[in-house]
């Protein structure tokens, strides 16, 4: 199914403000929240949207992208399902509440993190989320017309193999904590002006894991987690563009007592084409014709993604006159069609004559042929002026 317009989503405007789109994804939250809405596949999936975009939205980098590229900019081109797509789909209502938790004013997903809501749900145990991480790599235009893969090698945050991730050591395991009870939020009650209010904070002492860690592993210091490596391999889909970033869930850095891991940026540069010009989908190549070629006609070649083109030059073809081999250029990298190869002609014109040739000149100039006429005068004024319509 086509992702909606973000914007769309949270009932909000491209000139709104950081904090109009948080208070628009807080009522949104709030509205379509499971603790609310118990068994509604529905409400759930408005819930992961809201979350989806306001994701976006509230990230200057990312919300410049997708005003820029739409969804292309900041989920890639696989679309719903995809290494690339959003994180609604391949994320967790817990993911959710981990990286949007301090909207709500603690870490949960039960409405007692909402604050002063209600006391309706459980307060979800924290989670915790590594760091994203960011790559470059630079594509040539043949490996963007075809879509390439690519593996990295990246130095990352990875889970422990001694304890697995757990951060304890051997086989202990661990405990409740007793400060909260396992529920890794604490209630806490203060007066005001309307009386008594409750709200939840994050657990002090399990920092809302829930749990304690009775022996901390020594390999990772009880974190779960150790500096390594790992090999990944991405597909990259055709008709990506220079300052483009796509998105691999999962593959950052490592989270914490198995928690979730970050995700894996790609960002796209690509690669200058030493004769073909990039516009948007189209390519441009600028063929300089001798003068005899332009007047005679000629049968030349030109260079295209994929090697030679050979194209017919007709009788009299004038400068500026722009020939277009179709489905020539780069694929769309929402995969609606293809865009062209335009040739720009232009004439090449010596810039210095010797005495034979400019006497030559001189006796083509007094054939009226080579005269340009009115009507030739009156196409070209056209042509001109259309450039600037």
């Amino acid at each position: 199914m086509e992702k909606r317009d973000y914007y769309e989503v949270l009932e909000v405007t491209k000139t709104s403000t950081v904090e109009e789109i948080k208070k628009a994804y807080r009522k949104k939250a709030i509205q379509y929240h499971p603790d609310k809405n118990p068994g509604d596949k529905t409400a759930e999936d408005k819930f992961k949207e809201a979350a989806e975009a306001y994701g976006v939205l509230s990230d200057p980098d990312k919300r410049a992208r997708y005003d820029q590229f739409g969804h292309a900019g900041v989920g890639g081109a696989a679309g719903n399902g995809g290494p690339f797509g959003g994180f609604s789909g391949g994320m967790s209502m817990d993911d959710i509440f981990s990286m949007f938790g301090d909207v709500f004013g603690g870490h949960g997903g039960g409405f007692g993190g909402f604050g002063g809501f209600g006391g309706g749900g459980q307060q979800q145990q924290r989670r915790f989320r590594g760091s994203d991480l960011r790559v470059k790599v630079k594509l040539t235009l043949k490996e963007i017309s075809t879509g390439v893969e690519k593996k990295f090698k990246l130095k990352k945050y990875v889970a422990c193999n001694s304890c697995h991730g757990s951060g304890a050591e051997g086989t202990s395991g661990s405990e409740t904590c007793s400060t909260c009870k396992g529920s890794g939020s604490v209630i806490r009650n203060q007066q005001t002006i309307l009386g008594t209010m409750q709200t939840r904070a994050t657990c002090p002492t399990c920092n809302g894991e829930g749990k304690i860690i009775k022996n901390k592993c020594k390999a990772c210091s009880g974190d779960g987690i150790v500096y390594g490596e790992e090999v990944v391999t991405v597909n990259i889909p055709a008709g990506v563009a220079e300052g483009m970033q796509l998105s691999m869930s999962g593959k950052g850095n490592a989270g914490k007592h198995n928690g979730v891991p970050g995700d894996l940026l790609i960002m796209i540069e690509e690669e200058p084409h030493p004769e073909l010009i990039r516009d948007d989908n189209d390519l441009i190549y600028n063929l300089l014709l001798g003068f005899h070629s332009a007047a005679l006609g000629d049968s030349v070649e030109i260079p295209t993604i994929d090697g030679k083109a050979k194209v017919k030059i007709e009788p009299g073809t004038q400068p500026g006159k722009v020939l277009r081999l179709r489905g020539k250029g780069l694929p769309s990298v929402n995969g609606y069609g293809t865009g062209d190869l335009l040739v720009n002609v232009s004439v090449y014109i010596p810039e210095a004559l010797s005495k034979e040739e400019k006497a030559m000149v001189e006796t083509l100039a007094e054939s009226d042929n080579f005269k340009p006429n009115t009507s030739v005068k009156e196409k070209i004024f056209r042509k001109f002026r259309s450039m600037f319509d």
